[in-house]
């Protein structure tokens, strides 16, 4: 019985991994139904956080769509299965180990928001070039800004651009009369990046104080570039320390299950016996922390 319950969750599994364009498809029609109703009833559906289209993005927020939490959860609970077999040799050790991927759309979420801050903040730097060169001309802060945003769309012809969408969100905001520091204000607070964070405090300071302006501006974009550039060079050399990281992680499982295929005999005495399952659980529990471990250790800030 427990045998045909696995098939049939792997088959499941499976069946879903090879037909997602259909499973797509099924989903935004109902979605579109779900839609029209809403409309039809007089309420507004909730839209997705990274939704440029929906308003201003909250860039430590992030809501995943059903697909997206059905497919991450699919993939880490099928990876947990074959763990829990690999080190259990059995299925219903597979099973209660695979629940724990229901747990992993939280982690994938985090997951998103770094890779959309890290994409919105090397996007800033070359803003803040823009922003430089715009001011060095003689230009007013607030045509700065607006012609920044016109260089970004030129230098990122694809729409679907967070700095872009930003420059011009404060343009708009500036035409309709609001000051510039309670734009970049706005603009801090949703980014939640202490690189935009200090520049849009002080162009708030020095607009207020009156300095020299163009002078700030430039310096505090040489030191943020200077900054990134440094954090993009501990990312290289850290890569291959990853890559080995990975490697040694993986390392023992590979040699359990080689043993296991070519020496049966040899790894029995490691499974349905309670020594054997504490042995299997405890290098399990440290390879497990080693990977936590590797990962605090890798995660360098500057």
């Amino acid at each position: 019985m427990m045998i045909a319950a696995v098939a049939l969750a792997a088959g499941a599994t499976l069946w879903l991994m090879l037909n997602r364009n259909m499973i797509a498809k099924v989903t935004s029609f109902i979605k579109g139904l779900i839609r029209k109703h809403a409309v039809a009833g007089g309420t507004e559906m909730p839209m997705q956080a990274d939704n440029r289209k929906s308003g201003a993005i909250h860039y430590d927020e992030y809501r995943l769509s059903t697909k997206q939490k059905i497919g991450s959860s699919a993939a880490a609970a099928l990876v947990l299965f074959f763990i829990g077999l690999l080190f259990y040799k059995h299925p219903a050790a597979g099973i209660v180990i695979s629940l724990f991927g229901l747990l992993y759309p939280r982690l994938y979420r985090r997951l998103l928001i770094r890779r959309r801050k890290d994409e919105l903040n090397r996007q800033f730097k070359q803003a803040l070039y823009a922003i430089s060169s715009s001011l060095s001309a003689g230009k007013s802060v607030e045509n700065a800004f607006q012609d920044a945003a016109v260089d970004m769309r030129l230098l990122y012809r694809d729409e679907r651009v967070y700095i872009v969408d930003e420059l011009e969100r404060i343009g708009r905001k500036l035409e309709n009369g609001e000051t510039i520091e309670r734009a970049l204000l706005d603009f801090a607070g949703r980014a939640g990046l202490e690189d935009i964070r200090n520049f849009c405090d002080v162009v708030s300071t020095c607009k207020r104080s009156g300095g020299n302006l163009m002078k700030v501006v430039r310096r505090t974009s040489d030191m943020i570039g200077e900054k990134m550039e440094l954090q993009q060079e501990i990312m290289v050399l850290l890569a291959q320390k990853r890559f080995e990281s990975k490697v040694l992680i993986c390392a023992p499982a590979a040699v359990v299950a080689l043993l296991g295929l070519s020496s049966p005999d040899y790894m029995a005495p490691l499974y349905g016996n309670p020594a054997g399952i504490a042995i299997m659980s405890f290098a399990l529990a440290m390879l497990i922390g080693a990977g936590a471990i590797t990962s605090k250790l890798m995660n360098i800030k500057v």
